[in-house]
């Protein structure tokens, strides 16, 4: 009995006038919403439109994307990226391993990192790169790491789209350097010993990068 009410909560639909009172607008305002296409089309049973919890969720986003300054041409877009959104499980690769950490967001927490930079362009081009994935209602980032460094760089100055450029070219050379390592790897050591020395080929990499940086000053000063 316990399970059949948790399926059935789960599953918990809304008529017109009880989701505009849930999500604090109006229903003229709703019905506006839809028309625009910002909420996906409701199930129909005859004459009744029926929306469930996904569409009270993406009403509650509007409003607080609104809130940020956001104007209902740009939450379209954001919409319509989201809705094809890979999902962070291509990303990811169910059951790989990895040292990052994935961090979930909402809409709104993703535009508080950013600084009201998380325009439809620098999503579409996070989620080209990678960077983000969808898991129903929410977004994925794919590594807390990189998300705070980005959201850093952000704060200190830097564009977002600067960042996301910067980082598709790192992510290019990180391949390169992932296959040499790999392969030297692999030719040398037992497949069981990776994890044993994928944070000496890390290492490697951070040294290197920080002397980079040494030369380049140098030359600068």
């Amino acid at each position: 009995m316990a399970d059949k009410a948790e399926k059935q909560a789960a599953k918990r639909e809304y008529r017109m006038e009880e989701l505009a009172r849930l999500a604090g607008i109006t229903v003229r305002t709703l019905r506006f919403y839809r028309e625009r296409k910002l909420i996906p089309p409701p199930r129909r049973e005859g004459r009744i439109a029926w929306y469930d919890d996904h569409h009270l969720a993406r009403l509650r986003t509007i409003s607080a994307l609104l809130e940020r300054g956001h104007t209902l041409n740009g939450i379209a877009e954001l919409a319509e990226a989201f809705d094809h959104g890979r999902d962070v499980g291509d990303l990811l690769g169910l059951g790989a391993p990895t040292e990052e950490t994935p961090v979930r967001l909402t809409p709104e927490e993703l535009a508080d990192h950013f600084a009201g930079q998380a325009t439809p362009e620098n999503l579409a081009a996070a989620l080209e790169l990678g960077y983000l994935g969808t898991d129903g209602d929410e977004i994925v980032h794919i590594s807390r790491r990189l998300l705070d460094v980005s959201s850093a760089l952000v704060h200190e100055g830097i564009p977002l789209a600067e960042v996301l450029a910067a980082g598709k070219h790192v992510r290019e050379h990180a391949d390169a350097l992932a296959d040499l390592f790999a392969d030297l790897i692999l030719r040398h050591a037992e497949e069981t010993d990776i994890d044993r020395l994928r944070p000496l080929a890390r290492s490697v990499v951070e040294a290197e990068l920080s002397l980079a940086l040494d030369r380049r000053l140098r030359k600068q000063n």
